[in-house]
C-alpha cells in the first residue's frame, strides 16, 4: 500500500481517487476550494460530473496540501493551466526524490510550454511522469478496461507508477518519449474539435475518417519537429486517444466543437459546454508553434482561424478539400 495525493478534485482527480482507494492504497485529494471540498465530503460525489460513483470514506478530501508530505506519490489532476500553481503549492510539501505525475493534456497557455517542462521548473527534485492514453474519467470511476501511458525520462519513476497503478481495470505501459506523449495528447483535442464541427456540420463518417486519419499526420508531424518519434503518435497517447476523443461525447472537445459546427460562436460553445475544453487554447499554441517550427498544420491552422478569426466553418472545409494535391506520404512529401 503506498498514499497517494491527488491534487485537483474535478472529474479525473475523483475517478482516480476512487480507483487508487480500490487497489488499497491510501488516497489524499486536494484542492483549494473550500467550497468544492466542503461539498465533496457531505455528497461523497461529484454530482455534476460523475453522479453516481461514490468516493470511498477512506478517501481524505481536502485543501490543506499540507498532507502531501507523506505521499509516496503525486498525480496533479488539474487543468492545464492550473498544473504550474499546483506544483508551486507543492514544492516545499513534498519530499525530494516522490515521483509526481500528471494527468491533464495540453500547454501552459502563453509560454506554449509542455506540462512535464512547467512541472521540472517548479519540482527540479522530483522524477515526472505523464499519464495519458484514452481514460476518459466517467469510464475509469466505473471500472471500465482503460490502457494508458506512464511516459517519463526517469524510467524508475515510470515503472514505479506502473507497478503503483495497474489492476485488473486499468493497463499501463511505460514510454520514455515523453515529447511524444504530450504532444499527441494536447493536439488531439485540436482534432476533436475540429471532429466535432464535422458533426456539427452533418458531413458524415467519410469526412470524419479523412480528419483523424490527416489530423494524427499533422500531429505526428510537430511531434518529430519538436523531438518526438514517429511511431509513438500510432500508440495510445497518439491515435488512441485521438480515436476516443473525436468519436465520444464525454469528450468536452468534440462537443464544444458540435456546437461551434451548428453555428454558435467559441466563446458560446465552450459556455455551452460549461467546463475546461482544453482544445481552445490548444489551438492557439499548436497554431504558433507550427508557425515557430515551419511546419505545416493545415487542419490545426483552419480550426485556429474558427475559433480566434470567426472564419466560417463551411469556408474551412471548402478551403481544406481545395488544398493542392499532394502525396500521402510524409518521406516523399517532405523530400519534394
Amino acid at each position: 500500500m503506498a498514499h497517494i495525493a491527488i491534487l485537483g478534485s474535478g472529474g479525473f482527480g475523483c475517478s482516480l481517487a476512487v480507483m487508487c482507494a480500490g487497489c488499497g492504497h491510501s488516497v489524499m485529494l486536494w484542492s483549494p476550494f473550500a467550497p468544492e471540498v466542503e461539498q465533496l465530503k457531505t455528497t461523497r460525489e461529484h454530482t455534476k460530473l460523475l453522479p453516481g460513483i461514490k468516493l470511498p470514506e477512506a478517501v481524505e478530501i481536502t485543501d490543506d496540501i499540507a498532507g502531501a508530505a507523506h505521499a509516496d506519490f503525486v498525480i496533479v489532476a488539474t487543468p492545464s493551466f492550473a498544473v504550474r500553481s499546483a506544483c508551486r503549492a507543492l514544492a516545499g510539501v513534498v519530499k525530494d526524490g516522490v515521483p509526481v505525475s500528471c494527468v491533464a493534456k495540453g500547454f501552459e497557455p502563453e509560454s506554449f510550454k509542455l506540462l512535464a517542462d512547467v512541472m521540472a521548473e517548479e519540482l527540479p527534485y522530483n522524477p515526472v511522469v505523464i499519464l495519458s492514453g484514452p481514460s476518459h474519467a466517467e469510464e475509469v470511476g466505473r471500472g471500465v478496461p482503460t490502457s494508458i501511458v506512464a511516459a517519463s525520462t526517469d524510467r524508475a519513476a515510470a515503472e514505479y507508477a506502473q507497478e503503483l497503478l495497474m489492476n485488473e481495470t486499468l493497463r499501463i505501459y511505460i514510454n520514455d518519449d515523453v515529447v511524444g506523449v504530450e504532444l499527441g495528447a494536447a493536439l488531439k483535442n485540436v482534432i476533436a474539435l475540429a471532429a466535432g464541427v464535422c458533426d456539427g456540420l452533418g458531413l458524415g463518417d467519410n469526412s470524419k475518417a479523412a480528419l483523424m486519419t490527416r489530423g494524427i499526420t499533422e500531429i505526428a508531424r510537430l511531434g518529430t519537429a519538436m523531438g518526438a518519434r514517429t511511431e509513438t503518435f500510432a500508440g495510445l497517447s497518439g491515435i488512441g486517444d485521438l480515436i476516443v476523443t473525436c468519436t465520444s461525447m464525454h469528450s468536452r472537445n468534440r462537443r464544444a466543437g458540435i456546437l461551434v459546427g451548428q453555428g454558435k460562436t467559441a466563446a458560446q460553445a465552450i459556455e455551452e459546454v460549461g467546463m475546461t475544453v482544453e482544445g481552445y487554447t490548444a489551438a492557439a499554441c499548436a497554431y504558433h508553434l507550427a508557425k515557430r517550427h515551419g511546419v505545416e498544420m493545415p487542419i490545426t491552422r483552419e480550426i485556429y482561424q474558427v475559433l480566434y478569426e470567426n472564419k466560417n466553418v463551411k469556408d474551412a472545409v471548402r478551403d481544406l478539400m481545395g488544398r493542392p494535391g499532394r502525396h500521402e506520404s510524409e518521406t516523399i512529401w517532405l523530400n519534394n
